[in-house]
C-alpha cells in the first residue's frame, strides 16, 4: 500500500564533484516506491537570499519555501563534512522555520565512517524547530565503492535498512498531519 504522505528529498551538498545528488536520486526512487507523492530538491540548484536578510524564526520566502511547507515530512541526504553536516544544510535549514514544524525528518548521510556524526548533529538542531527525527536513520560507509553505470548500486542490507526509515518516517508523517489538522500546536 502507498502512504499518502508527501515527502521532500533534500540534496545537501553543493560541491562539484559530489555524491549527493546521486545518493538523492536513488533515495527519491525508494520514496516514490512508498509514498503517493515526492520532491527532490537540490541545494545546488536553489539560491538562497542573502544572510544578511535573516530573521530570527527564519526569513523572507524563498525559491523552496512553498516545496518546503508542502512536505509532511522530509529525507536529507547529506554527506559529513569535518565531523558535522555542510554549511549549505544549516543556510537551508536557518532560512526556514515555519516549514519545518511539526514534521519528521529521517536522514542518510555519507561518508568515510557513513557520515552519522551530520546525523546527530541535526538531531539536535531538528528539535530545535520542532521537528521529529526518526530512530531509524542510514549512514552509508564509502558509498562510492557501489556507483555504476546507472547510479548508486545499493547493498541489499542498506535497501532493507532505509527501506524500515522510510517506514517509520511514513508513520510519523501521517501521525503529526493529523495532529496538525486536529490539534494545532498553541503557543
Amino acid at each position: 500500500m502507498t502512504s499518502t504522505s508527501h515527502i521532500v528529498v533534500l540534496a545537501a551538498s553543493v560541491r562539484g564533484e559530489r555524491m549527493g545528488r546521486v545518493l538523492a536520486d536513488w533515495a527519491g526512487s525508494r520514496v516514490a516506491a512508498q509514498f503517493a507523492s515526492h520532491d527532490l530538491i537540490d541545494l545546488a540548484d536553489c539560491v538562497l537570499p542573502d544572510d544578511q536578510l535573516l530573521q530570527p524564526g527564519g526569513g523572507t520566502a524563498t525559491p523552496i519555501s512553498e516545496r518546503l511547507d508542502a512536505a509532511d515530512g522530509y529525507v536529507f541526504v547529506t554527506p559529513e563534512y569535518n565531523n558535522s553536516y555542510p554549511g549549505s544544510l544549516k543556510r537551508a535549514i536557518d532560512w526556514h522555520y515555519r516549514e519545518w514544524m511539526f514534521k519528521p525528518a529521517t536522514v542518510l548521510s555519507y561518508g568515510v565512517q557513513g557520515g552519522l556524526l551530520a546525523t546527530e548533529h541535526l538531531r539536535g538542531v531538528f528539535a530545535e524547530l520542532h521537528m521529529v527525527t526518526t530512530r531509524r536513520v542510514v549512514g552509508l560507509h564509502t558509498p562510492w565503492y557501489d556507483l555504476g553505470p546507472s547510479g548508486y548500486a545499493a547493498p541489499e542490507p542498506v535497501t532493507k535498512a532505509f527501506d524500515m526509515a522510510l517506514g517509520e518516517l511514513d508513520w510519523w508523517s501521517e501521525t503529526l498531519r493529523v495532529a496538525r489538522r486536529d490539534r494545532p500546536y498553541g503557543k
